[in-house]
C-alpha cells in the first residue's frame, strides 16, 4: 500500500510540474502574440563580452536610467513608467510608485535588480542576453534596439534585434 502512494504522489506531482510549466509557456505565448512592441535602446557593454559564442550580451539604456533614478541603492524589483516616441522607442519616465496614473504614451516596464558578480545591483530589463544560431553572429553586430512585447502589467519578453533605422535583423526563433 505504501508504494502505491509514492506511486500516486509522484504522478500527481508530475501532473503539477507539467501543468505549472504549459501555464508559464502559455502565459508566454499570449504575451508574444498580445503585447506591445517596444523597442529599447542597447548600450554600451564591454566588447569583448558583445559577442560571445552563440548570444550577445546586452544591456539597455532605460536600465542605465533606473540604475541612476534608484542611485544604484534600490535592491528591490520594480517598475518604470517609460514614454515611447514615434519609433516605438521606450524612454524613461520615472520610477513607478502606484501613485501617478499613466499618461498617454506612457506604459510600465518590469525590471529586477540583480547582484552583478558582488559588485551591488544591476537593473536587468527581461533578458541580458540575446541567443542566435551557431556562426550568425555577423548579422547582429550592427543592433541597436531590443524588440520587446510589453503586457499591461510590465512584464516584457525580447523578441528581436533591430539596427539604427529600425530594421530587423535576422529571424526571430520567437516569431516565426
Amino acid at each position: 500500500m505504501k508504494s502505491g502512494l509514492r506511486v500516486l504522489w509522484a504522478t500527481a506531482a508530475g501532473i503539477l510540474i507539467l501543468a505549472l510549466l504549459n501555464w508559464n509557456i502559455f502565459q508566454k505565448e499570449r504575451l508574444i502574440e498580445h503585447g506591445r512592441t517596444v523597442l529599447l535602446e542597447l548600450a554600451p557593454v564591454d566588447p569583448r563580452s558583445l559577442m560571445q559564442g552563440d548570444y550577445m550580451a546586452l544591456r539597455f539604456a532605460v536600465a542605465n536610467e533606473i540604475q541612476q533614478a534608484t542611485d544604484g541603492n534600490d535592491s528591490q524589483d520594480g517598475r518604470a513608467v517609460v514614454k515611447l516616441d514615434e519609433n516605438n522607442v521606450a524612454h524613461f519616465a520615472r520610477i513607478d510608485d502606484g501613485n501617478l496614473p499613466l499618461q498617454t504614451g506612457e506604459l510600465r516596464l518590469r525590471y529586477r535588480v540583480r547582484d552583478s558578480n558582488g559588485s551591488g545591483g544591476a537593473v536587468r530589463i527581461a533578458t541580458n542576453a540575446f541567443f542566435f544560431e551557431e556562426g550568425q553572429g555577423k548579422i547582429y553586430e550592427t543592433a541597436r534596439y531590443g524588440e520587446f512585447r510589453v503586457s499591461d502589467s510590465g512584464d516584457a519578453i525580447l523578441t528581436q534585434l533591430r539596427d539604427e533605422q529600425f530594421q530587423v535583423l535576422g529571424r526571430s526563433a520567437v516569431l516565426n
